[in-house]
């Protein structure tokens, strides 16, 4: 069942509370009360927020560049978060009708094959548990990049870039799950990285995957062109998400694709040149992943197996 209210309640609190003193709250770190008394402290003393919870061994270092991490995720994602709210607050309504053309099968290579069911259920990604919605319309440059797509497709923009793409996947026709999308990750990890503010000249641009073979991308538009290989060779939406991660060791907000095989979820990732199983990485904590049909919003480690894919 999907529960766009407690999503929304969920996102809303997090926006709210992006100060550091307020996520340590938010996580039960921190009272109510203590927050009041070391920003007296602060106030009185002019120390810095951090060096008096490690002063007082409220936290340790390991658990303050933890809660940093988290309130970089908060401020990298305000924008974008600040308009899921928006949206779902004010057009707050079923969007089955308005769901997103399958512009990639629409180009398949092969035709959907029976190897390739719908999975029964979804390992919890790097421990994270999840709610699911299947309300994606707040999602605007995800929406923004299959228009774009189909209109690329529609007036043969980057026709030769896609023909050689095309030619490249032929010979994955058929292969199992887990071979197919390693070739499919070192296949599209062969193009340029870029960053979206080099070429497009703004600071998060969703680039179709014609644009991408055409002038390279950033991780989000590695990881868009991955999940268009593997649909054009006939792997279920079901088996398929963008995943958005804190990268914990760079301290950056990252994109990966996220696979569902049937021996497990392994990513495929523009920073490794081999795909891995998730439950092998260490570095990441999910923070929302999407596909065409259903979004999901991740939250603190558990070991649950959680949300049916069917």
């Amino acid at each position: 069942m999907y529960k766009n209210k407690g999503i929304l309640r969920l996102i809303k609190k997090h926006i709210n509370h992006n100060r550091l003193g307020d996520i340590l709250v938010l996580k039960g770190v921190l009272s109510t009360q203590q927050l009041k008394n070391i920003l007296k402290r602060q106030k009185e003393t002019s120390l810095r927020f951090g060096q008096i919870l490690i002063e007082d061994n409220i936290i340790s270092r390991r658990q303050l560049a933890t809660a940093l991490a988290i309130q970089s995720i908060m401020r990298s994602f305000a924008m974008t978060a600040t308009l899921v709210v928006t949206l779902l607050t004010f057009t707050i309504k079923p969007s089955h009708a308005e769901a997103i053309k399958d512009i990639p099968i629409n180009i398949s290579l092969v035709s959907a094959s029976n190897d390739f069911k719908s999975v029964s259920y979804y390992p919890a990604l790097f421990g994270s548990s999840e709610q699911a919605s299947s309300d994606i319309s707040a999602f605007t440059k995800w929406h923004d990049m299959f228009t774009k797509f189909e209109r690329d497709i529609a007036y043969g923009t980057g026709s030769e870039s896609l023909s050689h793409w095309k030619e490249n996947l032929e010979g994955l026709k058929g292969l199992p799950l887990k071979v197919m999308a390693t070739k499919v990750n070192k296949l599209i990890n062969k193009n340029r990285y870029i960053t979206d503010k080099k070429n497009w000249g703004k600071s998060d641009y969703w680039a179709t995957p014609t644009e991408f073979l055409t002038r390279g991308g950033d991780c989000e538009d590695f990881a868009i062109a991955k999940y268009v290989s593997l649909r054009a060779l006939g792997v279920p939406e079901s088996r398929l998400r963008i995943a958005i991660v804190q990268d914990t060791v760079k301290n950056i907000p990252h994109a990966i694709l996220v696979v569902y095989t049937n021996s497990g979820a392994v990513i495929l990732d523009n920073q490794s040149k081999i795909m891995k199983y998730a439950n092998a990485i260490k570095r990441y904590k999910p923070i929302f992943s999407i596909n065409r049909t259903a979004w999901w919003l991740h939250k603190s480690p558990t070991n649950t197996v959680v949300a049916s894919a069917q």
